[in-house]
């Protein structure tokens, strides 16, 4: 049953001149900033903002690195006759080269970083709400994110990610805003201190299905942490210039979307209880509009819904029980 299911992979430069395909969602954070009348300087921007973390992190301040980022759409494809719906665009990642900028060297990053997901939008924005809607008491739909979780696992297995990929991806976004977190005691030369929350938020366990543990740290030079989720052993399968391209990458995307907690005017401390209400911070000169994000957000589920879950409703019902049974 699983050679029912099979992925296409392609990739886009993102660079100033970067312009969004019609397939890549338009709430990812690189496609939010190729938007709009000043879409070139706020690509122009971004990566400079990226160049300039980079070296802080690994160069000690001299322009020794630029970052070249990629982007990598996963298409998966059914073998059923399905018309114009036999392929749809599951995930898109960030791939990161570092580039030495003395000697011309690339240096090959981390896979993953940011992430982007159709079939996320459809769980959050269509079946979670739908779940709760009528003013009931919250609850998960029995098999919430588990259709999700199987296919990113489907997909990291494949071959066409294996022959095109040695590392296992990571991806970086923000802490949760409903969690409290608290210092370790643990110090990475790069990734900085480690803190955990006092309990998993509801993106952690999301994540979790997709076979990815997570661990929080605040970089040096940042003023909070960073949510990273993982296979292995994150401080050892990954050298110090990976995880600094990853930083450097994410933590510019979130200092424009989340500048009340990534822009703030002082770090967090041994406890820290993330908040979007926080007044000292400085907004960066990249414009974001997160209701639009929010109100696009539920758009996409839907037609995750009407273009993928739908029509492939018994083909992916019956590759999930075949994929649950045991193997001999």
């Amino acid at each position: 049953m699983a050679n029912d299911i099979t992925f296409r992979i392609s990739s886009t430069r993102f660079d100033e001149d970067y312009a969004p395909s019609s397939s890549s969602r338009i709430t990812t954070n690189f496609a939010n900033l190729a938007r709009g009348e000043h879409r070139q300087q706020n690509l122009r921007n971004a990566l400079a903002m990226i160049d300039r973390r980079v070296n802080d992190l690994v160069g000690g301040g001299a322009d020794t690195y630029s970052v070249e980022l990629d982007i990598v759409s996963a298409h998966l494809q059914f073998d059923d006759d399905a018309g114009a719906d036999r392929e749809f665009p599951l995930l898109e990642v960030l791939d990161i080269h570092v580039v030495d900028t003395t000697t011309g060297e690339r240096h090959q990053g981390i896979v993953g970083n940011n992430f982007s997901s159709y079939l996320r939008d459809y769980d959050f924005s269509v079946l979670l709400p739908a779940a709760n809607a009528d003013g009931k008491p919250f609850t998960l739909p029995e098999d919430f994110g588990i259709l999700h979780g199987k296919l990113f696992q489907h997909f990291l297995g494949s071959t066409a990610y294996r022959e095109r990929y040695a590392q296992s991806p990571v991806v970086c976004i923000s802490v949760s805003t409903s969690r409290t977190y608290r210092r370790t005691g643990v110090e990475h030369p790069v990734l900085g201190f480690e803190y955990e929350q006092d309990s998993f938020s509801l993106t952690d366990e999301y994540f979790g299905k997709m076979g990815l543990q997570v661990r929080y740290f605040m970089p040096h030079g940042s003023v909070a942490p960073l949510a990273f989720y993982f296979e292995g052993d994150l401080l050892a399968d990954y050298t110090d210039l990976q995880l600094a391209g990853t930083i450097a990458t994410m933590e510019t995307f979130q200092k424009i979307y989340r500048p009340e907690i990534y822009n703030a005017h002082s770090p967090a401390g041994e406890v820290f209880r993330p908040t979007l209400e926080h007044g000292d911070f400085t907004r960066t000169d990249i414009a974001y509009d997160r209701e639009e994000r929010s109100r696009l957000g539920i758009t996409q589920g839907r037609y995750t819904e009407e273009h993928f879950v739908t029509p492939h409703r018994a083909v992916l019902d019956a590759w999930l029980v075949a994929d649950a049974l045991p193997t001999r």
